[in-house]
């Protein structure tokens, strides 16, 4: 477990962490720490926040700060999913034409276009949250990073290679365990809603991360075929920016 603690952290985020070699039985748990991921990001953002308010930062510096810390702590490994996914949806072309832009590591205008404007908008919603969104925020890094996991394990692929592919593969017999823990994590992420935020932002918040995960679903297998990791990184980014509007729009209605 130790292995697959290692190989989550240093694939997902760039949170130091011991280098070691990878291998089949380190991968085939691996994904049970991908929301401990999540918990990381909302801890530390939730220290952020306590510092930022403590020494008074303007509201722009904070909503920026907050929107570049998960990115700077994942690296911007499901960013580059998003970027991806945003080139080859825009390109209008076959299913087989669309996974190869997948595959293609340069990033078009449209990539950089969607890129501007996530960013925008989620700066915009960060900015919206009152005091009542802290802490529950912390909720979202860990509810999307068990969505995104067991949608790579549930999913048809869209391919036999890449990453979602390998990582399904490698998971093989611990398949079952490992979708139980994730819906753990994500009984765990809706608990601490309800600690945190209440029954009403809760639902509005699950709510939000069903819409995007059933459309994921539909847009995955009807565009791609199924998914691939590009694809389940960009439902995380989505669902986490429809997530922190959702939140933004209850701190104000509560």
């Amino acid at each position: 477990m130790v292995e697959s603690f290692i190989i989550a952290f240093s694939m997902y985020s760039r949170i130091p962490i011991p280098f070691i070699e990878w291998s089949e039985r380190g991968m085939k748990y691996a994904f049970c720490f991908f929301p401990l991921i999540g918990a990381v990001i909302g801890l530390i953002m939730n220290v952020y926040v306590f510092a930022a308010q403590a020494a008074g930062l303007g509201i722009l510096a904070f909503s920026l700060l907050g929107t570049a810390i998960p990115l700077l702590i994942t690296g911007g490994i499901h960013m580059d999913g998003f970027l991806d996914v945003t080139d080859a949806r825009s390109s209008f072309l076959s299913r087989e034409r669309k996974l190869e832009i997948l595959k293609d590591p340069h990033a078009g205008a449209f990539a950089i276009a969607g890129c501007g404007v996530y960013l925008l908008l989620y700066t915009a919603a960060f900015s919206e949250l009152g005091n009542s969104a802290f802490p529950a925020i912390a909720g979202i890094y860990v509810i999307t990073r068990s969505l995104s996991g067991l949608s790579v394990l549930c999913f048809p692929k869209a391919r036999k290679d890449g990453l979602a592919a390998t990582f399904a593969k490698e998971t093989g017999s611990g398949s079952p365990v490992v979708k139980a823990v994730l819906v753990g994590w994500l009984l765990a992420g809706v608990l601490f809603f309800l600690v945190t935020a209440g029954v009403f932002t809760t639902l509005i918040m699950m709510a939000a991360a069903a819409l995007v995960f059933f459309w994921y679903h539909h847009m995955a297998l009807t565009e791609f075929g199924g998914t691939t990791g590009d694809l389940a990184g960009y439902f995380l980014q989505t669902a986490e920016l429809a997530m922190v509007a959702a939140l933004a729009v209850c701190s104000h209605i509560l």
